[in-house]
Parts: structure tokens; sequence; C-alpha cells
């Protein structure tokens, strides 16, 4: 029977990966980063405040104070043992110290300043049992209310032995009470570091916290809401200005992709309606023209249909290809100055004959001026206005003028036809928008005129604007950099 697999023990982590995750918050960095170089450094001034400045302290003390022991020994050793007494009471009260002197015979005697000291100690601290030649003890002893410090010296040729006892000089008791306010200063460092890490992080993480929680709001497509920083910092404000500017940025051009979208969709729909129309029409007189039972004239009948719908498929074409030139090619303008009214007479010749077949007068006459614009371009503008003119008027006029407004020529195209309802003004200078499909359709245009014209115009910096009152009358009208006749003698 097999063996069921063992679960795997997990692995216990290493120091380091428990001190320095993988994966962890900058807070938990900061914080980590600060204790670690402040908490070495406090243990390395600790350790050496501890031990070598304590043991440098405590060994100083303890030399100086077998010097003095030695002096001292040196001093009553020479003396005779009827002065001792009084030379010990000078000495003793002097220098503000105690000392025990243990004769190999004879009592022993101590003074304490100059008070003697009856029954002085003999045996039983640490200092006397364990004398040797040359060999001092010291101990820190509570005598009364006064902290001691003891030497002793034996002189091994008199069986002398001299101790001294002294308080503590003032010095030392300092350099330990500075110890241990620096042990407790380190302390209080090491807790402020944690404190203050932990509170400079916190304003760090912060805003780095709402930066990320509006980068997530952003990516699964919440776009308008700003990113608001709550931090005084220079720089997390210019970084979320900076993000608040992106993200307005992508906010425009994710609604301008939207909305091109949006136009491309409706575009393609109006071009398959538009080009399935003709296409069906040339196929279907096409199959009739096949049919072996048409007359002469039926037949006759059914190319001119044929080649008329071919004829305004080629317009349509042409129109969409111009459109898309003018769109994604602005270097195409090429501005030169010209005679607008020349101009204006050229495209009257052409469209004249139209407007007679239509009992309509075209008026055109105006006064010289000369422009800065791409002449082909504005006779394509201007054709296109007075051909829209004449097909949507049954009678009365159509007239274009033009006249110096400020340091621009304003050109004007009016008609007397049907006008334009108000709903659909806006409206008109977009693809294939016709507010009579059905007519429109009967005089082969293409509904691309008046979005050519915006196009044109718009590559040129220029708007074009409508007015019209339905029922009685249009007006378009554009306006064009005017050229005076000083600068045109500076070009020649």
């Amino acid at each position: 029977m097999a063996e069921a697999p063992s679960e795997e023990t997990p692995q216990p982590r290493g120091i380091a990966s428990v001190l320095f995750p993988a994966r962890a918050s900058t807070q938990t960095w900061m914080m980590l980063t600060f204790v670690l170089f402040v908490g070495v450094a406090v243990l390395a001034v600790g350790l050496y405040t501890t031990f070598i400045v304590g043991s440098e302290i405590e060994g100083t003390v303890r030399q100086t104070l077998y010097q003095q022991a030695s002096r001292v020994a040196d001093v009553i050793e020479t003396t005779d043992d009827d002065d001792r007494r009084v030379l010990v009471r000078e000495l003793a009260g002097l220098a503000d110290i105690q000392i025990t002197v243990i004769p190999a015979s004879g009592e022993p005697f101590a003074y304490d300043g100059f008070r003697p000291i009856q029954s002085p100690v003999t045996s039983g601290v640490p200092e006397l049992d364990n004398l040797g030649e040359g060999a001092a003890e010291y101990r820190l002893s509570q005598e009364g209310t006064r902290p001691m410090l003891y030497a002793a010296v034996h002189r091994p040729a008199s069986g002398l032995v001299v101790r001294i006892g002294q308080i503590r000089p003032p010095l030392v008791t300092l350099l330990f009470r500075l110890r241990v306010a620096l042990i407790v200063a380190m302390l209080m460092a090491v807790f402020l570091t944690i404190l203050g890490s932990w509170i400079a992080a916190k304003r760090v993480t912060e805003p780095l916290e709402a930066i990320r929680q509006s980068a997530r709001e952003i990516s699964e497509g919440n776009i308008d809401e700003p990113i608001e920083v709550d931090s005084r910092a220079s720089e997390f404000q210019d970084l979320a200005d900076s993000l608040n500017r992106m993200n307005e940025t992508y906010r425009g051009q994710i609604k301008e992709l939207k909305r091109l979208a949006a136009v491309q969709n409706e575009f393609i729909g109006n071009v398959s309606h538009e080009v399935r129309n003709p296409i069906f029409s040339v196929g279907g007189y096409l199959e009739a023209l096949a049919s072996g039972t048409l007359s002469d004239a039926q037949r006759k009948f059914y190319a001119e249909k044929g080649l008329t719908n071919l004829d305004r498929l080629n317009n349509l074409f042409n129109d969409l290809i111009e459109i898309a030139r003018l769109e994604y090619r602005e270097d195409l303008i090429k501005a030169k100055p010209f005679d607008l009214q020349e101009l204006v007479d050229e495209v009257a010749e052409q469209l004249i004959a139209k407007a007679d077949e239509k009992g309509l007068e075209l008026i055109y006459s105006n006064p010289r001026h000369f422009v800065n614009a791409d002449r082909a371009r504005i006779r394509q503008v201007i054709v296109n206005l007075i051909d829209n003119a004449i097909a949507y008027s049954d009678e009365g006029t159509v007239r274009c003028r033009f006249r110096k407004h400020l340091d621009k020529v304003r050109v004007e195209v009016v008609d007397t036809g049907r006008g334009i309802p108000e709903d659909h003004l806006q409206n008109i200078f977009e693809r294939f928008y016709r507010v009579d499909p059905d007519r429109s359709r009967k005089g082969g245009g293409t509904g691309l005129g008046l979005s050519i014209v915006k196009q044109i115009l718009h590559a040129h910096g220029e708007p074009v604007h409508v007015e019209s009152t339905a029922g009685r009358s249009t007006r378009f009208w554009f306006e064009l950099p005017y050229v005076s006749e000083a600068e045109l003698r500076d070009m020649a």
C-alpha cells in the first residue's frame, strides 16, 4: 500500500529574513532602517561607556588610592611608635580620610579625620584578608551614610599594615552618574527613534497609500475622481499635481477616443448605407440590361441610370478620400495671396448654368480683395456652398458676397431658399447628414459637401458659421486673412 505523501514541514525562517522581509510596507522599511542605524550607534556608545570607560575610571581610582596608601605607609613605617598616633591623626584630619594602622606588635588604632575610631576593623574584610606583599584590595562599603572605598598595604619588613578608607571622590561619583544618565538617554533615544520613525514613516506612507488607492481606482476605470494628498511635502504635492494632470489628459483622450469610436461607428454605418444603395442600383440595372426582351429605349434608360449611380458612387469615394486627406494631412494647405473676386468669377461661371436651370439669379459681383489662403481649397469651399444654396433654393437669388472685416475678409453665401430648421443647424456639418434626405439623393448629393467645407476651413484655422430662418433664407460665412496692396508689393 502506497504511503500518502507527507506534507512538507515549513522551513524556519532565518533572522535576516525576519528583519529584512522580501516584501514589506514602506513604513516597515523606514522604521527598520532608523532603528538599525540608531540602534547600532546607541549600542556601541553604551558598550563603550559601560565597559571601557567604566573600567578605565575604576582602574584609575584603584591606582590612585593604592599609591596614596603606599605613601602613607612609608611615612608611618619610618616614624617612631610614640609619634605614630599623632602623625596618623594629623594625616587623617588634613586629608579627610580614614586611616587604620595595624602594627606587628601592639594595639591597632584608627582615625577618621581627627576623630579616633574605637575598636577598628582588623580582619574580616576583603582588603585585609587577602593581603600579600605589595597587594591591595578595594571595596565599596556603607558605614553610616557615607560610601567608602578602601585600600590596604602590607609592609613585610616591619609587619605593618596600613588601611586607607576614602569617600568616593565627587568627580568619580559625577562620572558614574553621567554614565547612568547616558545609558538612560540612549534608551530614550532608541524609544524616540522608534516613535519618530513611526511618525515620519506614517507621514510618508499616508500620501503614498492615497496615491496607490487612486491608482487602483483609475485602473478599475474610475477616472473622474481627482487624486488628493494630505501632505505638506512639496514632492508629494507635485506628484499629486502631475498625476492629476496626467489623469486629466488621459481622461480627455479616453473621452475623445470614445467620441471618435462613436463617430467611426456612425460613419461606417452611413458609408455602408450610402455605398450599398448605388451598388444595388447598378446591380439591378445591369441585371435588367441582361434581359433579351428590352427595347433600345429601355436599354438606354437602364444604362444611363447605371452610369448615374456609378458617377454618384465615384463622387462619394472622392469626397471620402478628400475628407481623410484633410483630417490627417494638414500640410496639404498651401497658403498664398490671391484675388478673391477672380476666384468667385471662376466658380460662378461653373455654376451659373445650374442656377439658370432652376430660374435662380446668381449674384457674385464684389470689390476686389486679396486674401492669404490655399486657392484650390477655398475654391472647393465656395463651390460647395454655392452649389448647396442652389440645390436647396427653388426661387429668388443666390448671392456670394464678401467685405473687409478688421484684418480679415468675410465671405458670405446667402440664398432665399427654404431655410434650415433650427434643430438641424448644429448637425449640418456632420458627414452624410441631410436635412431633406430624399431631395438630396435625387439631386445626386453625397451628404459630404458641408463636412468638406468645415474640414478645409478648420485646416486654415478658421470656423464656418451658419444662420437660417426656416422658409425664408440661409446664410453661410467664414473669414480669410486680408492681404493689403502694400503687403503684395513687399511679397513681389
